[in-house]
């Protein structure tokens, strides 16, 4: 579900189901994991990028996987996720997302996992959980208020509005939109230039970012995610909703 490459000193991950547009099923979270295993081993690897193949980035969950799961089965998965989301924020490595056509519900999550967010113009972006009665993942309750701030973030959490590349730029989302032609090539750009610097420096840099990030620990609040996601999911509005 995904396609893994090497280029000197940057991978890349590409969401590979275009048919889709990249949803997020189990099988492409246990992919994510073997890739962030085999970056992290490398020696030689000092930056990742994580785009999407086709038309998006990711449309988020795949809801046909989910219909019919169990609680049970539905927790496995949402702990996958998070066993995920925590890697990529706590990921060593600089990792930049290469934000290319939608980037909806957990596609969204996983570039605000990610450390720099670069996307193409035509590039599509929002939270559409509260409209099919499930709830965010991914650290995002925390990532989307660290870079926009609790008014905006509670804005586009409540009302699930998309926004456009443009406005995501204007309020700090992401750090810069690029002609969609232009996207890779400028987050190879940005890449090679962090992997000229020490890579030593640059891991206790971003740890000690997170180390300065608010009271309440990130596995405390994603651990919270899971159970107000398991909430949701399991009321009447989510069935009428799918």
């Amino acid at each position: 579900s995904i396609i893994y490459d090497k280029f000197q000193s940057v991978a890349c991950i590409k969401l590979n189901r275009p048919k889709v547009m990249n949803a997020m099923n189990k099988q492409m979270w246990i992919d994510l994991q073997t890739a962030l295993n085999d970056t992290f081993k490398d020696p030689e690897i000092k930056v990742l990028i994580i785009t999407g193949e086709g038309r998006a980035f990711s449309s988020g969950a795949d809801l046909k996987d989910s219909k019919g799961r169990s609680l049970e089965k539905y927790r496995e998965y949402l702990e996958e996720l998070q066993a995920v989301s925590r890697r990529l924020i706590k990921f060593e490595k600089p990792i930049i997302a290469a934000i290319n056509g939608y980037a909806l519900g957990s596609g969204y999550e996983l570039a605000l996992a990610c450390d720099i967010r670069v996307a193409s113009d035509n590039a599509i972006i929002g939270s559409p959980e509260a409209r099919v009665a499930s709830s965010v993942t991914g650290g995002a309750m925390r990532l989307v208020q660290d870079l926009i701030g609790p008014g905006r973030a509670k804005e586009l959490l409540f009302t699930g509005d998309f926004i456009s590349a443009k406005e995501a730029e204007h309020i700090g989302l992401v750090n810069r939109v690029v002609p969609a032609g232009q996207l890779i090539e400028t987050a190879m750009e940005i890449a090679e230039k962090i992997a000229a610097n020490s890579a030593f420096s640059i891991k206790l840099i971003k740890k000690g970012l997170n180390m300065a990030r608010g009271e309440v620990s990130m596995d405390a609040l994603m651990e919270y995610e899971i159970e107000a996601c398991l909430a949701c999911v399991s009321t009447k509005e989510r069935e009428k909703s799918l």
